[in-house]
């Protein structure tokens, strides 16, 4: 028999963040929510409480020195998680300056444990508690009575089986010397990065008593929908080859839409590897991108093109539009510029979780350095090896157009030791006339050809000729 108690845990709202929290923040416990001004705390706060509130769940917002409850309120309703029907029977706002002005902590306690008493709650946020923090040290309060100000809170509040939250702006919530800090069960950071012009918003847990939570930094975004968190996960948990035994052990493959093309690669690529298509502009790289979809298509696979050249697609790539107007591929575009490699990673595993899609192309990986965030475009073999790895334990097959600056295509990249398979396309000079070459320099575990053959690109498809007899 166990005496294990059993932490039963909240799930927040926000999408990713309670990855990094083992499943949510456990009830009743008492967290620090910690980041400089305009970081997201307070959206944060209040897409957890929207997420949580209901009328069996009630809330109480505390508002001390920071924004007025009104001011915050016109803010915050911006967001789609807002729920102005859950103002007033399930949430309560309740402004605490003048309690803090005219009785100092002890004021602000006693209005607290007031509403709580009379509301109900079971979830209390207070923001910005820094404020009260401030307003102790003008007063001459000594550190004692403030870590004994927030302990009475904390046993107070759990008596009451409440679930708390304290929001302050600390900008290094490890360096504080603080004893929120000490009597928090968990205590979450959220920063913001500039590197160049970008700026990256991250989140860390720094503590969370009672839960095997994720440590280091987590890029996060904020949009309409609220915060959304990235987590640095190799394959987020994916069960990947116990479900399916020919998973990446090249038992299964696919076509390239060439069956000259598949036969230098030991009859296609391998369900689940990952292929770089390398070469200078216009040597038909995109052609042989379209012909693996079209190939998927034909045999009812759907597939999904991560389409990083502006415009491209749509503009002068017929065969790869029509794909994607009758339905065989989804394109997935970036949202924005300054995207982490876990932001990228997310709508790629949405897409094929939505569509079912086997079939990946991106289209194209130079494009794609070049919307990173600075700090992810500097160890760009990190993030592919990170994105790889995710859409590897999804068993999709990723194809991947890489240009090469060398005009005629002989030098590869320095990342290549990362994928699986490599397919080269390259120019040679004669007769006066530029001759398009490919080969297969590498296939892990198969025994491809290492024959260089002349080959035509068409609009869908490449022509590769048979070698002479």
């Amino acid at each position: 028999m166990s005496n294990k108690v059993n932490l039963q845990k909240l799930p927040t709202g926000v999408p990713g963040l309670d990855t990094l929290l083992e499943g949510g923040i456990s009830r009743y416990s008492f967290i620090v929510l910690t980041g400089a001004p305009g970081s997201g705390k307070t959206t944060l706060a209040h897409q957890m409480m929207f997420a949580l509130a209901s009328g069996q769940r009630k809330a109480l917002f505390f508002t001390i020195l920071g924004e007025p409850p009104l001011k915050m309120l016109r803010f915050q309703q911006q967001y789609a998680f807002f729920d102005p029907a859950k103002v007033g029977p399930a949430i309560k706002y309740v402004n605490l300056a003048d309690d803090l002005q005219k009785g100092g902590f002890g004021g602000v306690l006693e209005r607290i444990l007031a509403e709580v008493q009379s509301f109900q709650p079971e979830l209390i946020f207070v923001d910005s508690f820094k404020s009260v923090v401030q307003a102790t040290r003008d007063a001459d309060k000594s550190l004692a009575s403030l870590q004994y100000f927030v302990q009475q809170l904390g046993v107070q509040l759990s008596t009451w089986q409440a679930t708390t939250f304290l929001i302050g702006e600390y900008a290094d919530s490890t360096q504080e010397e603080n004893p929120i800090f000490t009597v928090a069960d968990g205590v979450i950071h959220l920063c913001q990065d500039m590197d160049e012009n970008a700026i990256v918003r991250k989140v860390r847990v720094v503590k969370m008593r009672g839960s095997n939570h994720m440590t280091g930094l987590h890029t996060f975004r904020i949009t309409g929908d609220g915060l959304q968190v990235y987590p640095r996960l190799l394959s987020g948990g994916i069960v990947n080859a116990a479900e399916d035994p020919t998973f990446r052990t090249g038992a299964a493959r696919i076509s390239t839409g060439s069956a000259e093309l598949d036969g230098m690669l030991d009859g296609g690529i391998p369900v689940g590897y990952s292929v770089v298509v390398t070469g200078p502009s216009g040597c038909g790289k995109t052609v042989l991108a379209t012909s693996f979809l079209k190939a998927g298509a034909r045999v009812g696979e759907h597939g999904i093109v991560a389409s990083f050249e502006h415009g491209f697609f749509y503009a002068s790539n017929a065969p790869m539009q029509s794909l994607i107007e009758n339905g065989h591929v989804t394109e997935v575009r970036p949202r924005a510029f300054d995207m982490s490699i876990e932001e990228i990673v997310s709508e790629l595993a949405a897409a094929t979780i939505r569509t079912g899609a086997r079939r990946l192309v991106i289209d194209s990986l130079t494009a794609l350095e070049l919307v990173l965030a600075p700090q992810f475009r500097a160890n760009f073999q990190q993030s592919l090896f990170r994105m790889l790895s995710n859409l590897h334990a999804r068993g999709v097959t990723v194809l991947m157009v890489r240009n090469l600056s060398d005009a005629l295509g002989q030098g590869f990249s320095s990342s290549s030791f990362i994928v699986d398979c490599i397919i080269a396309m390259r120019y040679v000079e004669r007769d006066n006339r530029m001759i398009k070459l490919i080969s297969c320099p590498k296939l892990r575990g198969s025994a491809h050809s290492n024959e260089v053959r002349e080959f035509v690109a068409h609009a869908d498809h490449i022509q590769i000729a048979v070698p002479a007899q």
